[in-house]
């Protein structure tokens, strides 16, 4: 077996694993069509450290501590490792912070979209498009040169930090009673921490191995044609689908479904917001995550700023709920999208005359 038949074979495990990974998730308790999606889990951590003061969305969600965990954890095992910061912190920042508020209109990161899709909700295939889109243009402003700049090599301790912290407050989350806790709505759905410390080092172990990225795999299609980054994403949807029809829990429809909104103009645009900002940054909220566990100071950053938007979107009546998009959302959400066409359009390498 050649190398790249090795690497093909090795993709179609992991995509597999990862479907099982979330098959388990969701039913030990996690919320329907959710499973492991980055922008929920982060949104209820950040309830759950009392950032935003809705009582129905605070957990701290071991799957958030296990992705960086295991990210970090394969980064060594396979000597990728790497501590650098510097590029462009702060708009990195922002970014993180705009596709939060992307997400959390849409109520998904596009690992649900797709969780979403193979559950039957019509919703998550509109937002599609808007995905779609918001890569499209991004490539856009990559192929006219957009850059955030280099980042430096820094000392292996600072790429440690964001790991070390999500190991300390998981284990503050296990002996005390420091982080609050929804008693009804989805933070009180979740599955045992055991299971999902678990599944959520399985999927950062699998993410940092694949490369994977939702936003990352219709990219590099645009881009140069290449669509092995789609695979592991095609197989868990698959999984995921199989046993949704199996058990019952397919429900082909846009209404009745459990956490989505049918505002059809503000799921694409929710989903226009995550595909561009995600192009510019180089990564989808899960990608991200996984790149903080290698030791990217710049995708902690970006993360902090995940963190924060989720904080921000809820404390101020900006996110979603099954009733719909709020007035509050859709400015927030047209602001988003005049902010990435600023973000993108200074961040242009100029040619040498």
């Amino acid at each position: 077996m050649n190398s790249e038949t090795k690497e093909r074979v090795i993709l179609v495990a992991c995509g597999v694993v990862a479907a099982a990974v979330a098959i388990m998730l969701a039913s030990n308790g996690n919320p329907g069509n959710m499973a492991i999606c980055i922008a929920c889990f982060v949104r209820d951590t950040a309830g759950a450290m009392k950032l935003q003061t809705n009582e129905t969305v605070q957990y701290l969600r071991p799957e958030i501590i296990g992705i960086i965990v295991g990210a970090c954890v394969m980064a060594f095992a396979n000597k990728e490792f790497k501590a650098t910061a510097g590029s462009s912190p702060f708009t990195r920042f922002v970014l993180g912070f705009v596709m939060m508020i992307g997400c959390l209109i849409f109520l998904g990161c596009p690992l649900r979209m797709v969780l979403r899709m193979a559950g039957g909700d019509l919703n998550a295939w509109v937002a599609l498009i808007g995905f779609a889109a918001g890569i499209g243009v991004g490539v856009l402003f990559l192929k006219k040169g957009f850059s955030l700049g280099r980042a430096e090599a820094v000392k292996k301790a600072e790429g440690l930090i964001l790991p070390i912290i999500v190991v300390a407050v998981f284990i503050l989350s296990i002996t005390t009673t420091v982080f609050a806790v929804s008693q009804s709505g989805p933070g009180s759905m979740h599955a045992p921490v055991v299971l999902s410390i678990i599944g959520g080092i399985a999927f950062g172990v699998i993410a940092q191995r694949t490369r994977l990225c939702f936003a990352g795999g219709l990219r590099d299609t645009f881009l140069v044609r290449d669509g092995w980054g789609l695979v592991v994403i095609g197989i868990l949807f698959a999984g995921v689908l199989i046993y949704n029809l199996a058990s019952g829990h397919f429900n082909l429809s846009f209404a009745d479904q459990p956490i989505a909104h049918t505002d059809a103009l503000w799921n694409i645009l929710g989903m226009f917001v995550v595909g561009f900002s995600a192009t510019l940054l180089g990564g989808c909220p899960l990608r991200q995550m996984v790149l903080a566990g290698s030791g990217s100071g710049d995708s902690a950053v970006t993360f902090i700023g995940l963190l924060v938007g989720a904080a921000f979107a809820h404390n101020f009546g900006i996110a979603s709920s099954p009733k719909g998009v709020t007035e509050a959302g859709q400015i927030a959400t047209v602001v988003c999208i005049v902010v990435l066409f600023v973000i993108a359009a200074v961040n242009l390498k100029r040619a040498r005359s």
